[in-house]
Protein backbone atom coordinates (compact mmCIF):
# COMPACT_ATOMS: atom_id res chain seq x y z
CA UNK A 1 0.00 0.00 0.00
CA UNK A 2 1.04 3.50 -0.93
CA UNK A 3 1.27 5.85 1.23
CA UNK A 4 0.37 9.60 -0.13
CA UNK A 5 3.49 12.16 0.35
CA UNK A 6 0.76 14.31 2.51
CA UNK A 7 -0.33 11.80 5.18
CA UNK A 8 3.29 10.75 5.55
CA UNK A 9 4.16 14.70 6.13
CA UNK A 10 0.94 15.16 8.31
CA UNK A 11 1.86 12.53 10.26
CA UNK A 12 5.71 13.28 10.50
CA UNK A 13 4.93 17.06 11.41
CA UNK A 14 1.99 15.79 13.86
CA UNK A 15 4.78 13.35 15.53
CA UNK A 16 7.41 16.08 15.79
CA UNK A 17 5.10 18.45 17.25
CA UNK A 18 3.51 16.46 19.69
CA UNK A 19 -0.30 17.24 18.46
CA UNK A 20 -1.45 13.70 17.97
CA UNK A 21 -1.42 11.01 20.85
CA UNK A 22 1.37 8.31 19.31
CA UNK A 23 -1.43 5.79 20.21
CA UNK A 24 -3.62 7.39 17.31
CA UNK A 25 -3.58 6.96 13.84
CA UNK A 26 -5.15 9.77 11.82
CA UNK A 27 -7.00 9.48 8.82
CA UNK A 28 -8.39 12.42 6.47
CA UNK A 29 -11.88 10.46 5.69
CA UNK A 30 -13.00 13.95 4.43
CA UNK A 31 -10.02 14.62 2.16
CA UNK A 32 -8.97 17.47 4.64
CA UNK A 33 -5.80 19.41 3.66
CA UNK A 34 -2.69 18.73 5.94
CA UNK A 35 -3.12 22.00 7.11
CA UNK A 36 -6.58 21.44 8.36
CA UNK A 37 -5.76 18.64 9.66
CA UNK A 38 -3.05 20.24 11.85
CA UNK A 39 -5.41 22.98 12.84
CA UNK A 40 -8.22 20.20 14.01
CA UNK A 41 -5.54 18.04 15.65
CA UNK A 42 -4.13 20.86 17.59
CA UNK A 43 -7.54 22.15 18.81
CA UNK A 44 -8.57 19.07 19.74
CA UNK A 45 -5.33 18.32 21.86
CA UNK A 46 -6.72 21.57 23.90
CA UNK A 47 -10.29 20.54 24.00
CA UNK A 48 -8.84 16.70 25.44
CA UNK A 49 -6.68 18.60 27.88
CA UNK A 50 -9.69 20.21 29.00
CA UNK A 51 -11.88 17.67 29.10
CA UNK A 52 -9.43 14.95 30.49
CA UNK A 53 -6.81 17.51 32.81
CA UNK A 54 -4.36 15.45 31.41
CA UNK A 55 -1.56 16.56 28.95
CA UNK A 56 0.73 13.42 27.62
CA UNK A 57 3.14 15.93 26.46
CA UNK A 58 3.75 17.85 30.21
CA UNK A 59 2.66 14.25 32.65
CA UNK A 60 2.12 15.20 36.27
CA UNK A 61 5.24 14.23 38.60
CA UNK A 62 5.34 11.02 40.18
CA UNK A 63 3.90 10.81 43.57
CA UNK A 64 6.06 10.97 45.94
CA UNK A 65 6.51 7.53 48.51
CA UNK A 66 6.87 8.37 52.32
CA UNK A 67 10.20 7.24 53.09
CA UNK A 68 10.37 5.31 56.56
CA UNK A 69 11.97 7.02 59.26
CA UNK A 70 15.22 6.80 58.83
CA UNK A 71 17.39 4.71 62.07
CA UNK A 72 14.24 3.55 63.66
CA UNK A 73 14.68 0.00 62.43
CA UNK A 74 18.77 -0.09 63.73
CA UNK A 75 17.35 1.36 66.89
CA UNK A 76 14.49 -1.34 67.64
CA UNK A 77 16.85 -4.09 65.80
CA UNK A 78 19.48 -3.11 69.17
CA UNK A 79 17.02 -3.00 71.38
CA UNK A 80 15.67 -6.38 70.47
CA UNK A 81 19.06 -7.76 69.81
CA UNK A 82 20.80 -6.22 73.45
CA UNK A 83 16.87 -7.35 75.42
CA UNK A 84 17.71 -11.12 73.98
CA UNK A 85 21.17 -11.27 74.91
CA UNK A 86 20.56 -9.91 78.06
CA UNK A 87 17.45 -12.83 78.56
CA UNK A 88 20.17 -15.14 77.29
CA UNK A 89 23.34 -14.16 79.29
CA UNK A 90 25.27 -13.37 75.53
CA UNK A 91 27.23 -10.77 74.83
CA UNK A 92 24.89 -7.59 74.65
CA UNK A 93 27.50 -4.84 72.81
CA UNK A 94 27.81 -7.82 69.95
CA UNK A 95 24.30 -8.55 69.92
CA UNK A 96 22.92 -4.94 69.84
CA UNK A 97 25.26 -4.47 66.91
CA UNK A 98 23.82 -7.69 64.80
CA UNK A 99 20.56 -6.00 65.63
CA UNK A 100 21.17 -2.36 64.61
CA UNK A 101 23.01 -4.65 61.30
CA UNK A 102 19.60 -6.13 60.63
CA UNK A 103 17.69 -3.17 61.54
CA UNK A 104 19.57 -1.24 58.77
CA UNK A 105 19.08 -4.32 56.63
CA UNK A 106 14.91 -3.99 57.18
CA UNK A 107 15.40 -0.31 56.80
CA UNK A 108 16.96 -0.75 53.17
CA UNK A 109 14.39 -3.80 51.82
CA UNK A 110 11.42 -0.88 53.52
CA UNK A 111 12.69 1.56 51.24
CA UNK A 112 13.40 -0.19 47.85
CA UNK A 113 9.46 -1.93 48.41
CA UNK A 114 8.31 1.81 49.21
CA UNK A 115 10.19 2.72 45.88
CA UNK A 116 8.70 0.18 43.78
CA UNK A 117 5.16 1.31 44.99
CA UNK A 118 5.87 4.47 44.07
CA UNK A 119 7.17 3.48 40.17
CA UNK A 120 3.90 1.20 39.76
CA UNK A 121 1.81 3.96 41.15
CA UNK A 122 3.36 6.44 38.47
CA UNK A 123 3.23 4.40 35.93
CA UNK A 124 -0.85 3.50 36.30
CA UNK A 125 -1.34 6.86 36.79
CA UNK A 126 -0.13 7.60 33.60
CA UNK A 127 -1.51 4.89 31.47
CA UNK A 128 -5.17 5.87 33.22
CA UNK A 129 -3.99 9.81 31.80
CA UNK A 130 -3.38 8.70 28.52
CA UNK A 131 -6.36 5.99 28.49
CA UNK A 132 -8.52 9.25 28.94
CA UNK A 133 -6.64 12.04 27.32
CA UNK A 134 -6.74 9.09 23.61
CA UNK A 135 -10.51 8.50 24.10
CA UNK A 136 -11.01 12.01 24.64
CA UNK A 137 -8.94 13.00 21.11
CA UNK A 138 -10.39 10.58 19.22
CA UNK A 139 -14.00 11.81 20.34
CA UNK A 140 -12.82 15.25 19.08
CA UNK A 141 -11.48 14.16 15.96
CA UNK A 142 -14.43 11.55 15.36
CA UNK A 143 -16.34 14.61 15.35
CA UNK A 144 -14.64 16.73 12.93
CA UNK A 145 -14.95 14.10 10.24
CA UNK A 146 -11.35 11.93 10.91
CA UNK A 147 -10.92 8.61 10.99
CA UNK A 148 -9.20 7.86 14.10
CA UNK A 149 -7.73 4.36 15.22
Amino acid sequence: MKIPFRAMCVALLCSATGLASAQLAVYPAKGQSADQQNKDQSECKNWAVGQTGYDPARPPPPPQAAAPAPGGQRVRGAAAGATVAAITDNDVGDAAVAGAVAGGVAHRSQRRQANRQQQQAATQQTQAGNAAFDKAMAACLEGRGYTVK
